[in-house]
């Protein structure tokens, strides 16, 4: 009886043994091919980050080259149609019109592929339009830029399809990042547009060093990121919060608007001007005489210069940002190339800072809040909305920015800039809804 019994306390001690060793075995086994992939994907992250973030940087500098040429020769304005005869012939010789960023979108849920032509086209188009003083963005551009080259490098790379995803995302961030200097929400708004309530984690690593590398590669080339000086911030009280929830839900309508107003601008272009050069030619014309009645060169291009003036000064024309939303649909629906995003900033500073006047608050916090709101509103970002308004801002108005950002996200419904964004979680209970936006 002894015996058997120290035999089977000798075979539990093996059976500890061998368990604790197949442990150690899986754990550094597990290890192992974690540190195989994160230098893979570091590696990749390094070299997205200084290719999308060299060509990004000589996006800026072209786009700076050709809205100074603009600036200083106002003549050049006329020329707007001719410019987007030029662009519809460019898409119509060369590739066809893909939507932009939302080819982006589709191409990391492997419905479409971005294809390298993509990058000369966007950027010659957006460069045209901004010379020329449409009404439009850089970020849907720069996008799609970063998102074509990453695309390419992977193919040639030989990446599996998983693996293309992740980078088509690096290359997202890198070019965001190079551009506005934003490299904290340039990292998340790749994870987070495409669906809506998911966040691709797996991208969290090589998004964030592709795009500090981006970044510090624009920054020493003599891209500098954008910071606006936000003044008279006020404390945090029941009064100050109570006027920024009307001020986030004010924003939130006008993320609606601006959305309904891009779709049935363009619902209006197909149904009664079909032809894409008597559209754009249309729509040209349209943008200078509108341009001549207003008498002024403040919605030409990105219009920053009212983003400064509201944000900085707390001045902002009581319509600004009802006519910045009408030319901005009618540059971009036309076949024009650029972006909506910085238009929705320029929307929503001009918004909240009149809104501020009107509630008796500082009027430079509220354009601050209402560039986040809006933002937040179009993109349904609001992690990147509240990072893009810390790395633009600052942390001094941090609690109304946050106020305004959760607000404008759960007041501006399933409403978005991109149609091929997918609302995966419903914003208004936990559960899953698996939708498109509507706009």
């Amino acid at each position: 009886m002894k015996g058997t019994k120290e035999k089977e306390v000798g075979s539990e001690q093996q059976k500890t043994t061998d368990q604790g060793e197949n442990v150690l075995w899986e754990w550094g086994s597990g290890f192992s091919k974690s540190m195989k992939n994160l230098t893979k994907w570091l590696l990749l992250a390094v070299l997205i980050g200084c290719v999308v973030g060299g060509v990004s940087t000589l996006f800026a500098h072209v786009l700076e080259a050709v809205t100074q040429i603009r600036q200083e020769n106002r003549w050049v304005f006329c020329f707007l149609p001719a410019a987007g005869l030029c662009i519809v012939f460019l898409y119509q010789k060369f590739g066809r019109d893909d939507g932009g960023a939302n080819q982006v979108f589709s191409t990391i849920r492997s419905q479409d592929n971005v294809p390298l032509r993509s990058a000369p086209l966007i950027f010659i188009a957006t460069a045209l339009t901004h010379l020329t003083g449409g009404s439009a963005g850089r970020e849907g551009a720069v996008i799609q830029l970063g998102g074509s080259i990453a695309n390419q490098l992977g193919q040639w790379l030989r990446l599996d399809e998983e693996d293309r995803h992740v980078v088509v995302m690096c290359g997202m961030s890198a070019a965001f990042a190079a551009l506005f200097g934003t490299p904290m929400a340039a990292a998340v708004f790749a994870m987070e547009v495409v669906s809506v309530g998911v966040m691709y984690y797996t991208a969290l690593a090589p998004c964030v060093i592709a795009s500090l590398i981006a970044s510090k590669f624009a920054a020493g080339m003599g891209i500098h990121p954008e910071v606006f000086h936000v003044s008279n911030v006020p404390a945090l009280t029941l009064e100050t919060g109570v006027k920024m929830v009307i001020i986030a839900l004010g924003c939130a309508l006008v993320s609606i608007c601006f959305c309904i107003v891009l779709k049935e601008t363009g619902k209006f272009y197909q149904r009664y001007l079909k032809n894409p050069y008597v559209r754009v030619a249309a729509a040209g014309i349209a943008i200078i005489l509108i341009t001549l009645l207003l008498g002024t060169d403040d919605y030409k291009g990105a219009s920053t210069g009212l983003i400064v003036l509201a944000v900085e000064e707390g001045k902002a024309s009581p319509l600004a940002f009802l006519w910045k939303m009408i030319l901005t649909a009618l540059t971009m629906k036309a076949g024009f190339k650029g972006g909506e995003i910085v238009p929705s900033f320029c929307i929503g500073a001009t918004f909240g800072c009149v809104a501020g006047q009107l509630l008796g608050m500082s009027p430079s916090i509220c354009a601050a809040a209402g560039m986040a709101a809006v933002f937040c509103g179009v993109t349904n970002c609001p992690i990147t909305s509240i990072l893009i308004a810390f790395e633009l801002f600052g942390f001094e108005g941090v609690s109304f920015y946050l106020i305004a950002v959760s607000i404008s996200y759960a007041a501006s419904g399933y409403y978005g800039l991109y149609k091929d964004q997918r609302i995966v979680y419903s914003k208004y209970k936990a559960k899953y809804v698996n939708k498109n936006t509507r706009a």
